[in-house]
């Protein structure tokens, strides 16, 4: 069974019979599974403790490691016993930990729905670097040991590396396991409300199980909720909460006053479970967005999106390096698919079409070949198989499940997303990114308009938000609103970020690109 099945098999265990509450209103005591006492053990105690398992695991591997490495080479740190030297640094352990918590390091998977390792790398490198320049001036300072400066920085990059795997390793851990799944309650039954329980139905890997909706508005019908019911008004939440295991409470735009949902959300503080609040004007906000204050007051800030000349420039060197890196170690990759592109069937290696770029100009975007020759002239007649011809379609959009113009090759190729590592030859000639906005055919791209065309300002990439978060999967509207976001609140990180995320992404096969 896979881990998506598992946490899927899991998800139902918890859930509410929902077509149940649906009918009969706020749930009886046989539709949530109630809280056991004393029952406390959830995603924060799993998580927190396999991530201090493997930051001990990682720390204590990198100084073995650098000690093999090195071995002795007379100097006063040498002369001592290997083994003692390893039992006191086991002593350091407990200063490591707490440096870890102090930089927040075992509580964010719990708060976060989309925390992740990448998200780890700076906080790791900073604890880290501070960390081994502590051993270093301690022992210097009090004259105990004279540290080499090569074991040291064997250790630090060692540390580093297997302390940020450990961390992936365990975090995949957790998610395979029932407890991480969190019963999430939407507050607002409304269309926010509806939103946010489809983004996480569409992210398992999450860990979120939304069971139900409670607003002040009764909703009649349960297809005006997606299928999920309405539990109860505001005024039962408290006692939801408390009686049956919900671990977090989402506001989401309900229909009750501003000062009615503020005391909801400070009474659930009391309640021991994570509330998180979609904040208004949603749509503008990055995950990345700064917090200032005005005499307590905070404030969201919105920093002007116009990328100076010297961030074009950053951006485009970590394009030209990474890209070209990547093209030379993944050479055989592409020679060995141009192979079994011209075995399986007659027509070119690639194909080649019509984007739109940055800027409003035009490019030929190569991909590899996944359909049989001409199959984009023939798009005509297929077009009564696309899913959103039918009713409740996206007109903008085309998408054929298990298209017959794909080749078995091709779909192996799309499932990886290996169809689109020629677009690193894009990169290279300046006409893509390897972070940006998704590269919109010209039949899609006449549906942006105004604020929209600002996703514009920034070439076009092989990668992005959509790529992480969904690819095809992500209806039209929300892809636009998610290149909005990359374009007026890049930075360097985010690309980074972004890229680190996209590889575990291809690596899954999930959601494959049309």
């Amino acid at each position: 069974m896979s881990a998506t099945e598992e946490r899927s098999r899991a998800a139902r265990l918890v859930a509410p019979d929902r077509r149940t509450l649906a009918q009969d209103g706020p749930p009886p005591a046989s539709a949530l599974r109630p809280r056991q006492p004393g029952r406390v053990k959830g995603r924060g105690w799993l998580v927190r403790r396999m991530l201090l398992l493997a930051d001990v695991l990682g720390l204590t591997c990198a100084l073995v490691a650098a000690e093999l490495l090195f071995g002795s080479s007379g100097s006063a740190l040498d002369q001592v016993d290997p083994r003692l030297e390893l039992l006191l640094f086991c002593v350091t352990i407990p200063v490591w930990v707490v440096l870890a918590k102090v930089y927040g390091l075992y509580h964010r998977d719990e708060e976060r729905t989309d925390y992740s390792t990448p998200d780890d790398l700076v906080p790791v490198f900073h604890l880290v670097t501070v960390g081994a320049w502590a051993i270093f001036l301690s022992a210097r300072l009090t004259g105990l040991a004279d540290p080499q400066l090569g074991k040291l920085a064997a250790f630090w990059a060692l540390a580093v590396v297997l302390v940020t795997l450990g961390r992936a390793a365990a975090r995949a851990f957790c998610r395979r396991r029932p407890s991480y799944v969190q019963d999430t309650v939407i507050v607002g039954a409304g269309d926010v409300g509806r939103l946010v329980a489809r983004k996480f139905r569409r992210h398992p890997e999450y860990g979120i199980n939304p069971v139900g909706f409670v607003d002040r508005v009764a909703h009649d019908a349960a297809g005006d909720t997606d299928g999920l019911p309405v539990l109860g008004s505001l005024e039962d939440l408290p006692g939801i909460v408390a009686r049956f295991d919900v671990a977090r409470v989402v506001i989401a735009f309900p229909s009750s006053p501003h000062g009615e949902t503020l005391d909801l959300a400070r009474s659930l503080n009391k309640l021991g479970v994570q509330v998180d609040v979609v904040p208004r004007l949603f749509e503008l906000i990055s995950p990345g967005i700064g917090i200032h204050t005005a005499e307590g007051l905070p404030l969201l800030g919105l920093p002007p999106s116009d990328l100076s000349r010297s961030s074009h420039l950053l951006k485009r060197g970590m394009d030209v390096v990474l890209g070209a890196l990547a093209l030379v170690l993944l050479a055989p990759v592409l020679v060995a698919a141009a192979i079994l592109i011209r075995l399986e069937t007659p027509g070119p290696v690639f194909f080649r079409q019509v984007r739109m770029g940055s800027g409003g100009r035009t490019f030929r975007i190569y991909k590899f070949r996944t359909m049989v020759a001409g199959a984009d002239e023939r798009k005509a007649a297929f077009a009564h198989l696309n899913v959103h011809a039918l009713a409740g379609g996206d007109e903008r959009m085309f998408k054929i499940p298990d298209d017959p113009r794909v080749t078995r090759v091709g779909r192996f190729l799309r499932s990886r997303s290996l169809d689109e590592l020629p677009q690193l030859l894009n990169v290279l000639q300046g006409d893509m990114a390897l972070v940006g906005p998704r590269p919109l055919i010209l039949d899609e791209d006449r549906y942006v308009d105004r604020w929209q065309r600002r996703r514009l300002d920034l070439k076009p990439g092989m990668s992005g938000l959509w790529q992480v978060l969904g690819r095809s999967q992500i209806p039209f509207d929300e892809m636009v609103k998610l290149d909005y976001l990359y374009v007026t609140t890049w930075s360097i990180w985010a690309d980074v970020r972004l890229l680190l995320r996209t590889i575990p992404v291809m690596l899954r096969g999930q959601g494959g690109a049309y």
